[in-house]
């Protein structure tokens, strides 16, 4: 048996890291096309809030980037439209009633702070940017 010289063994070793770097630039540009470095904005979804009664110990996942048709939570839309956002996870700590943001504009999220009256977000269309 014939053992392979050095520069077979080279070669062969030199292949399988192209095609490795090949793989891991498939899946890199794959990933950014579903994960953007720049996340989008969040758009105004309606430009008043959401009354909903929250319970007690039960998680909810409020919707960050605007684009859900179920608001104020989220129904997944950010990932379908590769915005780069994920919703915000909150738990109630107490059962009752709160207004949610659905302008996406709040400094107090997920609850709705007034922001929607302002003169920017009442301005900006809905489905684009406050």
């Amino acid at each position: 048996m014939e053992l392979p010289d050095s520069e077979s063994v080279c070669a062969c070793s030199c292949l399988r890291t192209f095609q490795k770097l090949n793989q891991r630039r498939d899946i890199s540009s794959w990933l950014i096309r579903w994960f953007p470095k720049t996340p989008a904005k969040s758009v105004v979804a309606l430009k008043t809030p959401i009354k909903v009664e929250l319970v007690a110990g039960k998680t909810y996942r409020w919707c960050v980037c605007g684009r859900s048709k179920k608001q104020p939570f989220c129904d997944g839309s950010h990932f379908f439209q590769r915005t780069g956002l994920s919703p915000l996870k909150f738990k109630a700590q107490e059962t009752r009633t709160v207004a949610l943001c659905t302008c996406k504009a709040t400094q107090k999220a997920p609850y709705c702070d007034g922001t929607h009256r302002s003169e920017r977000v009442q301005k900006a269309e809905v489905g684009s940017p406050p």
